[in-house]
């Protein structure tokens, strides 16, 4: 896929994405999220105390994969170092922008509400894997 073709698959729709963090022990853990591309970044809300908060505060290296499954099938893999935010009105306002993508533009203040309080990691992409048509 092309940069602009990988941004548009990852930003279409629904799709979560898989986020993989390093355990304390050096073993990976793996969650869906749900997410935003903001430029050369994805941005998530997590709670504080979750186990890839606890990881990313330890080791900010991650690895997010989104991807189709149905045929022809496709995936963009993405890896960087994340960032850490609390305490601030981006974590709402980002919370917010997420809520209104999975859920509806009538339901962000909501999830903004709700998930203002937890963190926001802003995930620096540093590099990217992008196929589709896997099948053909």
């Amino acid at each position: 896929m092309t940069d602009a073709e990988w941004r548009a698959f990852v930003s279409d729709g629904t799709r979560t994405g898989k986020l993989s963090t390093v355990r304390r022990d050096g073993s990976p853990h793996i969650a869906p999220m749900w997410f935003l591309l903001d430029g050369d970044r994805v941005m998530f809300n997590t709670d504080f105390g979750s186990v890839k908060a606890r990881n990313l505060r330890r080791d900010n290296r991650y690895t997010f994969c989104i991807d189709s499954d149905q045929p022809p099938f496709a995936f963009v893999v993405i890896s960087g170092t994340a960032h850490l935010t609390e305490g601030s009105p981006l974590v709402e306002q980002w919370a917010s922008r997420i809520g209104a993508r999975y859920m509806g533009q009538d339901r962000a203040a909501e999830f903004g509400t709700r998930n203002g309080g937890e963190l926001l990691v802003q995930a620096d992409i540093d590099t990217v894997i992008a196929y589709t048509g896997v099948t053909d």
